[in-house]
């Protein structure tokens, strides 16, 4: 046997024993110990909440317990970091979300390359934001808030959760498609830009839904829009950014599964069909729907596209408007 056909055997038989490598641990799902689902924030938060509704449904379909982990600091990056350096034999899956996987690579320098040290699994949720402002403000629509930020060049401020997060990118959005410059005040978290609000040390603020409700329902708060392209059902009477003047307008919050960039297919393909199994469940569903997050069941392939879609655009956001995390 020549040299070259050796070489050829050699390849190929290392090709099979890696497939059937892969097929057998596939085979032996679910995993012998626990899996540990990382979430990115802080236990209370919406996105804790959804990690452990599905995590909790999930262990009762595969007959193994899915542990939360909350990894909480730099906008979920530290999250991020620890998964795509992780175990890549099933044991470990990521609640990813917008901002570190198609935001922050645009904004800072990573550790990891979403598109290469993390698979796509499957989509988790979503949900919109709403532009709340302070009543002192003195506008109830959003036709006469951009009004009044072009009167105001520079004058007019939104606050967000953080350099380079989902309602920071709302809000440049937002100023590119209005031709208004309202002027970014970054935050700790959702929590401290709603007391500035309220108090009325910014004017405005992209905000998740489950934060800004109670403050509109209580007379605090005037809502101006929502972000997504439909209005969801949980708040009827907002309009939408897109049917108030801005067609195509869409700034949605989600979270998405994601693993360690080395975990074998067969493995990333049985974790696909388990989580888009619960998040098909109606008892999920109407669950999620509670915390006004709609359920986002994706094959792998899908998810690749739409995070690919999302950093194009967020990234063209980041350029354009010179967006950086100071």
């Amino acid at each position: 046997m020549n040299k070259r056909r050796l070489l050829l055997r050699t390849g190929a038989l290392a090709a099979s024993t890696l497939l059937l490598a892969a097929i057998g641990q596939a085979q032996d799902f679910p995993p012998a110990k626990p899996v540990t689902l990382v979430v990115g924030f802080a236990p209370g938060g919406a996105a804790d909440a959804a990690a452990r509704l599905i995590a909790k449904k999930l262990g009762e379909n595969i007959g193994q317990s899915v542990v939360i982990d909350n990894k909480a600091g730099a906008g979920g990056n530290i999250a991020h970091q620890l998964v795509a350096g992780g175990p890549a034999d099933g044991t470990m899956l990521l609640f990813g979300s917008i901002g570190p996987l198609t935001i922050a690579p645009h904004v800072m320098k990573l550790r990891y390359d979403p598109f290469k040290d993390l698979a796509a699994v499957s989509g988790g949720v979503n949900f919109p934001n709403v532009l709340v402002v302070h009543k002192g403000l003195g506008v109830k629509t959003l036709a006469e808030f951009v009004a009044l930020a072009k009167t105001r060049p520079g004058g007019v401020d939104f606050a967000s959760t953080g350099a380079g997060s989902a309602s920071h990118l709302a809000g440049e959005l937002f100023n590119q498609r209005a031709g208004i410059d309202m002027v970014h005040v970054p935050y700790k978290g959702g929590a401290p830009a709603m007391q500035d609000l309220i108090g009325e040390r910014v004017a405005s603020y992209f905000s998740a839904p489950p934060t800004a409700l109670p403050q509109v329902e209580a007379g605090r708060l005037v809502p101006l829009a929502t972000t997504g392209s439909t209005r969801p059902a949980y708040m009827p009477g907002i309009p939408t950014v897109a049917e108030s003047g801005y067609p195509g307008f869409e700034a949605l919050n989600w979270y998405a599964f994601v693993a360690p960039g080395k975990t074998p297919a067969p493995i990333l393909d049985r974790w696909n069909l388990e989580i888009v199994k619960v998040l098909n469940d109606p008892g999920v569903k109407e669950a999620l729907d509670k915390h006004g997050l709609t359920p986002q069941p994706t094959t792998r392939a899908e998810l690749t596209a739409f995070m690919r879609k999302e950093d194009a655009k967020w990234g063209g956001i980041v350029r354009e408007r010179k967006i950086s995390a100071d």
